[in-house]
């Protein structure tokens, strides 16, 4: 077969023959423009094979003869079309319709005027298409009735027998639909007649577009059959070419299989790697990969190893068979320990850092010592010193007699007892107070609480043994991550297998050939893989793993000594409206301020308690010297710190 161009190749083509072969035999390229325009292929070389599966027609392109006007029609055009199939002249009109007479032919005809024709006001361009439709009398003389133009833009014209000619009369062919005359080789640029349009006469332009496959194209190839290239039809002499279409994991998992699938890796995603097991470094190009289905549970929670000054990363499968043991968690504010509640799960800390608020930003709020053992409640709100609102966390302080309750038994607070406000600022710290001696899976841990969670393994998964998470003294199970997994193994490593997820490990695989070995399920896999820290981080980074949110910052300081004196002459009294994980508690009223006032030597007092109970030196009391500032008294403090 000679080179053609594509235009033509695809108006010729018979779809029933696809697929077809072709090679490109002169290449096209546009200057300055990616490889892909709105989807469509620009650019082909020379010596390019394209495998043709599919051909759409996308719109035809109308012509009117003479004046090159364009008008688009739809592929589902309604209109039908007849050919003119051949043409006859005549000199003058007269001769015309006794032609007409002779042969039996029916009205009406189409006829055209080689020359100018004026009549009724109007005029008639040469070569405009006319349609006789009869012979009457108009104003005593034997005229023709003419009909100019088609449609809805028609004008009657009575043009007498004796007007000179030459004419031409067009015979027409058998009407067709768009998709008839496109699909009809003879009728390639053939002038056609549409009453439905408003032109008498025109030329069929369609304009195709063109499915293929090229060699090392992940997907199908799209060409407009415009494209200005000459191709040639070697479909009989290339049944040997076989086209390598690449295939990602994605497109593996979006369509389901079917699995097992013998691939061979064509290339590896760069950067550094998201795992640091074995089996990463075996991925590279040309390795013979086999993919084996989607991995079950498609859950992982991401966890970080404690204890150690470098914290590790893992990514733990919901299939990890190892038993873990609840720890004590650390809150370092107390807005964490609002964000801890959980509605039925009572939750009580004992503070491990004295908490005293300033008393020129705080004066309304508790202090806590440490050893203070506090129930919280739930949030709440109250005024500030100018008026402002400010998130406050309501909790409960517990006596002694509350540290004989067992945790599942806790008793109904009573009204007498003291609830304490404490701003969602406030830079304290907290260790929550447990006593949960169970050994959990990893599902059931996950189900009946809310993570970040503190744990520690106390049984390693059996069918991991080179389990890793044993030999850490504690572990935060950080967030719970639904994500799909696909199990596959290396033919070069026979009896290894280990999951992938696509989302982030998108290898570019091409089909092998070959049986795979069908495995019995489960697949034994690494339920627990080590995460590097730059894809920790960037994974933590995920709207799925958005930590929580900082705390509020503390109110502005500005008039607050001013509003003290005025609310110490008035002695108004406050109300607070308290929402905890259930339902709503209000603070109780006290006798002259909502919030206790508690002295500057009570934090003392706790700490005395605290550390009578820890077996520890009681701190000495501050001395009760009118000229000693409490102020210096901290800054001694602080400087003591900063020398420790």
């Amino acid at each position: 077969m000679e080179p053609v161009p594509l235009q033509d190749f695809v108006c010729h083509l018979d779809p029933a023959s696809l697929p077809r072969v072709l090679r490109v035999c002169s290449g096209v390229y546009f200057e300055g423009s990616v490889y892909e325009i709105s989807g469509n292929e620009c650019c082909l070389s020379t010596g390019d094979l394209i495998k043709v599966i599919q051909v759409h027609l996308q719109k035809v392109i109308c012509k009117k003869p003479g004046t090159g006007q364009t008008l688009e029609l739809a592929p589902n055009f309604p209109g039908h079309f007849s050919p003119i199939t051949s043409f006859h002249s005549y000199r003058t009109l007269e001769e015309l319709v006794s032609a007409i007479t002779q042969s039996s032919t029916q009205l009406p005809v189409y006829f055209v005027s080689t020359r100018r024709i004026s009549a009724q006001g109007r005029m008639v361009a040469e070569d405009q298409p006319l349609i006789l439709q009869a012979v009457e009398m108009h104003l005593g003389t034997c005229s023709a009735r003419c009909v100019q133009g088609s449609g809805t833009q028609q004008v009657v014209l009575h043009l007498p027998l004796s007007q000179k000619g030459p004419f031409w009369q067009w015979e027409l062919g058998t009407p067709q639909s768009l998709l008839q005359v496109l699909q009809d080789p003879a009728l390639k640029d053939c002038i056609l007649v549409c009453p439905s349009l408003p032109w008498p006469s025109l030329i069929l332009k369609p304009q195709y577009e063109i499915q293929a496959i090229m060699h090392m194209r992940r997907t199908i190839v799209k060409i407009p059959s415009t494209l200005e290239v000459d191709v040639e039809d070697v479909t009989a002499s290339s049944q040997h070419v076989h086209f390598i279409r690449p295939l990602l994991l994605s497109e593996a998992l979006a369509r389901g299989g079917p699995f097992p699938l013998l691939t061979e890796i064509l290339e590896v995603p760069e950067g550094p790697p998201i795992f640091l097991g074995p089996w990463v470094g075996s991925l590279r190009k040309g390795q013979r990969l086999c993919i084996y289905g989607l991995a079950s549970p498609p859950w992982r929670v991401l966890a970080s190893s404690k204890g150690r000054k470098v914290p590790r990363h893992f990514m733990v499968s919901g299939a990890y068979q190892g038993k873990l043991r609840r720890r004590p968690r650390e809150f370092a504010t107390t807005y964490d320990l609002l964000g801890a509640l959980q509605k039925g799960r009572p939750l009580r800390v004992v503070a491990t850092k004295d908490c005293e608020g300033d008393e020129e930003e705080n004066l309304e709020f508790s202090s806590v010592a440490v050893g203070d053992r506090l129930e919280v409640l739930g949030s709440g709100q109250t005024y500030g010193a100018q008026g402002q609102d400010i998130d406050v966390l309501v909790c409960q302080r517990l006596g002694e007699a509350a540290e004989e309750e067992e945790e599942d038994d806790y008793k109904e607070v009573e009204e007498d007892q003291e609830r304490i406000l404490l701003p969602l600022y406030l830079a304290s710290a907290f260790v929550e107070e447990m006593n949960d001696s169970r050994r959990y899976s990893l599902a059931d841990l996950t189900a009946q609480f809310s993570l970040p969670c503190e744990v520690k393994v106390v049984a390693k998964d059996t069918t991991y043994p080179s389990d890793p998470l044993v030999s850490f003294p504690g572990l935060r199970l950080e967030e719970k991550i639904t994500e799909p997994f696909l199990v596959v193994g290396l033919d070069s490593q026979p009896g290894m297998y280990f999951e992938i997820p696509p989302r982030w490990l998108d290898l570019t695989v091409v089909e092998a050939k070959g049986q795979p070995d069908k495995l019995a399920r489960p697949l034994p896999v690494a339920t627990v893989e080590e995460l590097s820290e730059t894809f920790y981080y960037s994974l933590r980074k995920l709207p799925a793993c958005e930590s929580q949110a900082p705390p509020p910052r503390p109110p502005k300081s500005q008039g607050l000594r001013e509003q003290k004196r005025q609310n110490g002459r008035d002695g108004s009294v406050k109300s607070f409206q308290v929402s905890g994980p259930k339902q709503s508690l209000a603070l109780p009223k006290p006798k002259a301020k909502t919030l206790p006032d508690f002295s500057k030597d009570k934090p003392n007092l706790y700490s005395q308690i605290s550390s009578l109970k820890k077996g520890l030196r009681p701190t000495k009391p501050p001395t009760q010297d009118p000229g000693m500032c409490e102020h210096d008294y901290e800054e001694i403090l602080e400087h003591f710190q900063k020398t420790l």
